[in-house]
């Protein structure tokens, strides 16, 4: 059996990015994931916002992976075809302690290296922003903060990944495994993979997985439910800027944010929870989150809500991430990567792949690797429908082309799952949520899924 150098246990955002790094690299990897499709865990219910690291605490791996995460998007997204939706982010005092606390965090920004901050006036603020409540005092204004696709980038990494060797193997959960002293032996439910290294970006899971392979585990996940409300497309030309709460201890708060996909969202919730696997919604949390969204921006009440869903996110008992080097195992961990997982997930797989090297391994890396270019969800860019021969419109409210369904189904790793089809597409996205494109779709994708589409399923 051959024995991969790299085996990565996990294919949210940090596996993808880890599994596109260490191919570019020149390892030969396996990435294995418990899920049907990538984006199936924790990640798939992220905010999509692209940060700056102007509030992560100074000198942290957060801040740095963050960093080094958000100039490497940056770096390569137009040659992967990814979009970035310019807006800015204001982090707005509603109250007169909220206002005293934007000195440390301006104060913070420029420690972080962001010195782009400046403050904003009441009068500044309604320029800028002439929906927001009159009831806002004082900003301050970080030019850097923007919005992306949430889920593409990835698909991205891991077609890159595959066009280079790596191999993809999703419904693969490790059960168990043994270390040699050279090659890590695992029994997954797909049968026996070998590796010289073993790297855990298992998410809610990695404290199990560290306990199962290892014996112990140096944290605890205890999941934290986020819950979200998004608003129609007609709430978009009532906000252009990302609004950000004054941070407290426990969270980064309540956000008010345009989509990439001409939505506006509100959330997240932070609610703790001991189940891993289900991530429900609650009315009494929903109508909050809709009364917290109308204070900020009033005319947000006259406009419908499209959707409302709920993520996990991994958090242990400290803030900080949760990384560690078992060189006497050939195995890294890397837990406990919770909201700053989006942005940091590019830098956080340069600096796991810095701490494998420095164990001894050595690889030539590839030289002009190939970029694929992923189909753009983003209303900011040309769609699918715009240019012709897209057959029919599958889902109206999203503008889903039969041609885009078409090649999500049989393109490079092709959706595993109605999920995976979604975040590739868009359809059953809207307003509608699948009322009217959900039989359609049930028809063009009988066979392909383990699990069929109902009809009248959710989205």
């Amino acid at each position: 059996m051959s024995v991969a150098d790299v085996a990565i246990v996990g294919a949210g955002v940090v596996g993808c990015a880890m599994a596109r790094r260490f191919t570019l690299e020149g390892a030969k990897v396996v990435l294995l994931d418990r899920g049907s499709d990538l984006l199936s865990g924790a990640s798939k219910g992220n905010s999509a916002i692209l940060h700056t690291g102007f509030d992560a605490p100074p000198g942290s791996i957060e801040l740095s992976c963050m960093q080094a995460g958000y100039a490497e998007y940056l770096s390569i997204r137009e040659s992967f075809n990814l979009p970035l939706l310019e807006t800015g982010a204001m982090v707005v005092a509603w109250s007169e302690a909220e206002r005293n606390a934007l000195d440390g965090i301006e104060a913070q920004a420029k420690t972080n290296g962001v010195d782009t901050v400046r403050r904003l006036t009441a009068a500044e603020i309604r320029a800028r922003e002439p929906e927001l409540s009159m009831r806002a005092l004082e900003a301050l204004l970080v030019p850097g903060e923007h919005v992306i696709d949430p889920w593409s980038p990835f698909l991205g990494y891991l077609r890159q990944a595959a066009a280079h060797g790596a191999e993809i193997s999703f419904a693969t959960e490790v059960i168990s495994g043994n270390f040699d002293g050279e090659v890590w032996t695992l029994q997954t439910t797909k049968g026996v993979r070998r590796a010289h290294t073993v790297i855990n970006c298992a998410g809610l899971y990695g404290d199990r997985l560290d306990a199962r392979l290892l014996g112990s585990a140096s944290f605890q996940i205890k999941p934290r439910k986020g819950q979200f409300v998004v608003f129609d497309k007609a709430a978009a030309k009532l906000l252009k800027t990302i609004i950000l709460p004054v941070p407290s201890e426990r969270t980064k708060g309540v956000v008010l944010t345009r989509t990439a996909f001409g939505n506006v969202l509100v959330g997240p919730t932070a609610e703790e929870q001991d189940d891993r696997e289900r991530a429900t919604v609650e009315e009494k949390a929903l109508r909050g989150l809709l009364a917290k969204a109308e204070e900020m921006v009033p005319a947000l009440a006259d406009v419908d809500v499209t959707a409302v869903y709920a993520g996990l996110r991994p958090a242990t008992e400290e803030k900080a991430y949760r990384i560690a080097v078992h060189a006497n195992r050939n195995w890294i961990t890397v837990g406990g990567i919770r909201s700053t997982g989006l942005t940091a997930s590019l830098g956080i797989a340069q600096h796991i792949f810095k701490l494998y090297r420095d164990l001894g391994n050595e690889h030539t890396a590839i030289v002009n690797p190939q970029t694929p270019r992923v189909p753009n969800l983003a209303e900011n860019r040309p769609r699918d429908w715009q240019s012709a021969g897209y057959g029919e419109i599958v889902c109206h409210c999203e503008m889903v082309t039969l041609r885009e369904i078409e090649q999500a189904l049989s393109g490079p790793l092709p959706a595993g799952d109605f999920g995976g089809l979604r975040r590739r597409t868009r359809c059953g996205m809207g307003r509608c949520q699948g009322f009217y494109c959900n039989a359609q779709l049930a028809a063009l994708t009988e066979g392909c899924f383990a699990s069929p589409l109902a009809v009248g399923d959710a989205a």
